[in-house]
């Protein structure tokens, strides 16, 4: 999240379809301002999204980093 910006700005990362739907019906949410622009969305936070549409992409974002991460290791028991 940019914290300098104004309106504030967050990049969230998205499915590729759900990305380009999401830039075509909505002119706050363009790609990724600095990131792969077929995986990250730019969301401008200047009040024209609800706030449950914001969360629920926010929860779509970190589920796929996390589906992303490499599971956890087992330590070993010796």
């Amino acid at each position: 999240m940019a914290l300098d910006s104004n309106p504030p700005q967050v990049n969230l990362k998205c499915d590729p379809d759900l990305a380009i739907e999401l830039r075509e019906r909505y002119d706050f949410v363009q790609p990724g301002f600095h990131m792969n622009k077929k995986h990250w969305n730019t969301v401008i936070c200047d009040g024209r999204a609800s706030s449950k549409d914001v969360k629920d992409w926010i929860d779509h974002s970190y589920e796929l980093i996390k589906a992303s991460l490499p599971s956890p290791r087992k330590k070993d028991k010796r």
